[in-house]
């Protein structure tokens, strides 16, 4: 097999200086063949999983492409994550790929959480929307973002908020309590279900959106509190978000994931545990990026602002992310040559064991006829 040969990048911040300790705001490692110079490039960023090591890297890279896993410096920083700020870090790595690396096709890869940050990149870069977060500066570094020439969507969440939302236990009556319930919206209370019935269901669907929105109206009275003292923000905790009736139910659009479990195993566990997406947040941070109300970071608006072409991959067995989620990201597409596609494989492409190999024959292919 030919050698990857794999390239640590780290550069600047338009945002942020270096850290103390030596470490650029902005790193990655970029994966191509040896001896090769690729002209068209990938770069796949997160709102906070570290991407420079991502699963698909040496498979596209194998195949003769180049690869930037790229990482902002929100990359286990969730809790302090700013869109604005996230967008222009991505565009010091498409810069580097352009200017550097002699890529002269950028395609944008949006996996997972990352789907909607990507599209968001897009859109700024074809025509400016994002506004900075209350009482922030704005980044004047996103005015001028470089353009990606083709975008993917892989096993893509439909934006930070409506994961997070549709994730929500809707069932807490006290957010500083994580054993506080409403037995009558408790998803593992068994006399709710499953099977949850319809009636149930849209109770449970308002009853989660009205908790993010009463999330949203404490941020801002917080926020205003805090106005005109030696504070400008905090930190804030929100339990319970691992209770998606799709996780439990399978006969809620069905698919080929396994009944009953999320990417931490046992929704009932994971729900009362201490890990998850959304747990910990600023003020500023829960209006830029969780917000049903106020967040950025859904990908629609986004992907109607995407004309160059563009491809959505679902896995069939994602436990997390589900058909309809990838529909609603192909039908916001504005771009007239897109694609949508399916593999039978769960959200991390772990199994089947040739699932990886599938998806990279599947995008290079995709990639390769738009030359």
């Amino acid at each position: 097999m030919t050698e990857i040969v794999r390239e640590f990048v780290g550069l600047p911040s338009p945002v942020v200086g270096r850290a103390g300790a030596g470490g650029h705001p902005c790193q990655g490692i970029y994966h191509r063949l040896a001896g090769s110079k690729p002209k068209t490039a990938f770069i796949a960023t997160h709102y906070n999983v570290d991407f420079s090591e991502h699963y698909l890297a040496s498979y596209l890279a194998s195949r003769g492409y180049a690869f930037l896993g790229w990482n902002t410096r929100f990359r286990g920083s969730e809790a302090h994550f700013l869109l604005d700020h996230a967008l222009a870090e991505i565009g010091v790595g498409v810069r580097w790929l352009r200017e550097r690396a002699g890529a002269t096709r950028v395609v944008l890869l949006g996996n997972s959480g990352g789907g909607s940050l990507m599209a968001a990149y897009q859109s700024q870069a074809v025509e400016p929307n994002i506004t900075p977060a209350g009482g922030m500066r704005p980044v004047s570094a996103i005015d001028q973002l470089p353009p990606a020439d083709l975008f993917i969507a892989l096993a893509a969440h439909a934006g930070r908020p409506e994961v997070l939302t549709s994730w929500l236990d809707p069932s807490v009556t006290d957010e500083n309590d994580p054993l506080s319930a409403d037995a009558a919206l408790d998803p593992f209370n068994t006399e709710n279900g499953p099977p949850f019935d319809d009636e149930f269901q849209r109770r449970y669907r308002a009853a989660q959106r009205d908790r993010n929105e009463r999330i949203t109206d404490w941020v801002i009275a917080q926020l205003a509190a805090l106005a005109g003292t030696r504070a400008r923000d905090r930190l804030f905790g929100v339990h319970r978000t691992w209770a998606d009736l799709r996780m439990i139910d399978p006969d809620i659009e069905p698919s080929d994931r396994r009944p009953n479990w999320c990417y931490l195993g046992e929704p009932i566990r994971a729900n009362y545990g201490v890990f998850g997406v959304g747990t910990v947040s600023t003020l500023r941070t829960w209006l830029s990026m969780w917000s049903l109300r106020t967040s950025q970071c859904t990908a629609a608006p986004h992907l109607r602002r995407i004309e160059v072409p563009s491809l959505v991959v679902h896995a069939s067995a994602d436990t997390g992310v589900f058909t309809s989620d990838a529909h609603k990201l192909y039908d916001a597409l504005a771009a007239a040559d897109k694609h949508l596609r399916f593999i039978k494989a769960d959200h991390y492409l772990l199994d089947p064991p040739k699932a990886r190999d599938q998806a990279a024959d599947l995008i290079a292919a995709w990639v390769a006829d738009r030359t």
